[in-house]
C-alpha cells in the first residue's frame, strides 16, 4: 500500500499500542521550556519517576526571559527551572549560552529537528521544524511527563491532510503572507485533528525558514502537525549547518532523507488546491489569524456576513476599535514587534532591514526587533543590521519570546495598536487591552516608518519588482 511522509515516519517510530487504543510513538528529542518544565519535573517527583533519557532531553529558556538590553535574566520560572534540571541531571541551555534562544528557533539550529525524526515540546508550534520533514508533536504537562518518564508519546493516529500551494508568488508577498491567506480561506478550525502535509510549487519555491514560518502557524488553524517533503534545498540547508554529519555519514544520510516522501497514489483524508498567484500582503483587522485582508481590500461589510459568524465578526470590530467596510490604510499605530519564533531568523531580519534603511521610526511609535535566537543575533550583528534597526530608532533585544508570549513582562499598553510578526492575535496576547494586527516583516518595518498602516509594495526597491 502506498505512504504518505507521514506514515512513514509514524510506522518508523512505532512502539506499540496501549489498551485505551492510543498509540505510543517513539521521540527522538524532547525539548521543554521553562515555562511548563518547573509544573512536569514536580508531577515527575510525585509520581517517584525519573527521566529516561536525559542525552536526548534538553530544557531551554524563551518564554519568561526579559530580552531588554540591560534587564537581569532572570524570572521565578526560569530559578525553579535551573533547580528542577539540577535534580534531575538534565541538560538545561541557560540564556547566557551561545546556543540559547527560542525552542522552534534552535531545534533545527542545534540539529535536535531532523528529516526523518520526531520531537516534541510543551508547545502548540512544535510544527515549524515540520519544514525539515521532523514530525513534531506539541503536548501539555501530562503528555510531557509521560514523555520525559517513557521517551514516548501516546496519540491517537491522526487524519491527514495535503494542502497544494500553488501558481506564483507577487512581488512582496512572503510565507507569512501565504499562511494568513491560507487561514482565511480554510478557517482556524479545519485543519482540527489533522497532520498536514504542505505541497506545490509555491512550497517548492520557498526557502528552508520561509517554510519554517508557514509551518509555524499550522496550529492557527486546528492542525495537529504538519510535514514538508525533504528536497534538494533542505539537503543544501542542511549541508550548511555545523551539526549535520559530514562525508560518507552525510552520504548516507541523504540517502535516507530521499526516501521521505509521499508515495504516488497515497491516501489523504482531504486535500486542497489553493493558487496563490493573486495573494498580496496580508494583514489581520480582527482578533484571530483568520480575520485577515490584503492590506489594499477593506474589511467586509456586515451584510456579507454569515449570520452565524456576525455576533464573533461585530466583537472582533469593537476589541479593535475599527468598522465594517474600512480600509486599515492609514490607520495609526503605536508599537511594532518583530520578533518571536515564526518570524525572527535572519532572513526576516533581513527583509526588515531592508525596509528601514536610511529612515526613521516615526514619531510616537516604540518599535523593537528580537531576534530568535543568540545566533541570530550575532549574525545580525555581523551583518550590521543591529546597526540599522538603532538607526532607524528601533530597540536592539536580547533573544527570546517576548511580547509574542507576553509571560515576561513585555507587553503593551491598554488602547495601543500594534503590528507584530507573530503568530496570534488574540484579545489582550500582547498586553490587555492591545490590538494586535499580524503582518510580514517588511509589512511591520513599514508600519514603523510610516506610523500607521502601509501597503509595503511601495516601500520596496523598484527593482525588485518583477
Amino acid at each position: 500500500m502506498n505512504k504518505t511522509l507521514f506514515d512513514k515516519i509514524w510506522a518508523a517510530h512505532w512502539v506499540g499500542e496501549r489498551q485505551d487504543g492510543r498509540q505510543l510513538i517513539y521521540i527522538d528529542r524532547h525539548i521543554v521550556h521553562e515555562l511548563h518544565a518547573p509544573h512536569a519535573f514536580a508531577d515527575l517527583d510525585k509520581s517517584e519517576r525519573t527521566v529516561r533519557r536525559k542525552d536526548i532531553t534538553v530544557v531551554v529558556q524563551d518564554h519568561t526571559v526579559p530580552t531588554r538590553m540591560g534587564v537581569p535574566l532572570r524570572s521565578a520560572h526560569i530559578d525553579a527551572t535551573g533547580v528542577a534540571t539540577a535534580k534531575h541531571g538534565v541538560k538545561r541551555l541557560s540564556v547566557e549560552d551561545p546556543r540559547h534562544g527560542i525552542s522552534h528557533v534552535i531545534s533545527p539550529e542545534q540539529g535536535w529537528a531532523v528529516p526523518g525524526g520526531t520531537l516534541a515540546c510543551p508547545d502548540s508550534h512544535s510544527s515549524t521544524v515540520g519544514a525539515l520533514g521532523c514530525l513534531a508533536f506539541g503536548c501539555g504537562t501530562t503528555e510531557m511527563v509521560h514523555v520525559l518518564s517513557t521517551q514516548t508519546i501516546a496519540l491517537d493516529k491522526p487524519q491527514q491532510m495535503r494542502i497544494c500551494l500553488e501558481g506564483k508568488l507577487g512581488f512582496g508577498v512572503t510565507a507569512k503572507d501565504v499562511a494568513l491567506h491560507l487561514i482565511r480561506q480554510v478557517g482556524v478550525d479545519f485543519g482540527r485533528g489533522h497532520a498536514v502535509e504542505y505541497a506545490g510549487g509555491v512550497v517548492r519555491d520557498m526557502d528552508l525558514e520561509s517554510r519554517m514560518t508557514l509551518c509555524n502557524m499550522t496550529i492557527e488553524w486546528g492542525g495537529r502537525t504538519c510535514l514538508i517533503a525533504p528536497d534538494e534545498r533542505t539537503f543544501a540547508w542542511m549541508a550548511q549547518q555545523a551539526h549535520s554529519p559530514k562525508g560518507d555519514q552525510w552520504d548516507q544520510a541523504v540517502g535516507q532523507w530521499r526516501g521521505l516522501h509521499t508515495d504516488a497514489d497515497a491516501f489523504f483524508d482531504t486535500q486542497l488546491t489553493i493558487d496563490c498567484s493573486d495573494i498580496g500582503p496580508q494583514i489581520t483587522w480582527g482578533t484571530d489569524p483568520g480575520q485577515t485582508i490584503n492590506v489594499d481590500e477593506s474589511i467586509a461589510p456586515e451584510e456579507q456576513i454569515h449570520v452565524d459568524h456576525l455576533d464573533r465578526f461585530q466583537r472582533a470590530l469593537t476589541y479593535m476599535d475599527l468598522q465594517a467596510g474600512q480600509s486599515l490604510l492609514g490607520v495609526p499605530i503605536h508599537r511594532v514587534f518583530i520578533g518571536s519564533c515564526t518570524n525572527a531568523r535572519i532572513t526576516d531580519l533581513r527583509h526588515a532591514a531592508g525596509v528601514i534603511q536610511g529612515r526613521k521610526v516615526a514619531p510616537g511609535v516604540k518599535a523593537l526587533v528580537v531576534p530568535g535566537s543568540n545566533a541570530v543575533k550575532l549574525q545580525a550583528e555581523r551583518e550590521g543590521l543591529d546597526q540599522v534597526f538603532l538607526a532607524a530608532g528601533f530597540e536592539w533585544h536580547q533573544s527570546g519570546c517576548s511580547m509574542c508570549a507576553g509571560a515576561n513582562g513585555e507587553v503593551g499598553i491598554s488602547g495601543e495598536r500594534c503590528v507584530a510578526t507573530s503568530n496570534r492575535n488574540f484579545e489582550n496576547r500582547q498586553g490587555r487591552g492591545v490590538r494586535t494586527h499580524l503582518a510580514s516583516p517588511a509589512m511591520a518595518a513599514a508600519a514603523a516608518i510610516a506610523g500607521h498602516i502601509v501597503d509595503v509594495r511601495a516601500w520596496l526597491p523598484v527593482e525588485g519588482r518583477s
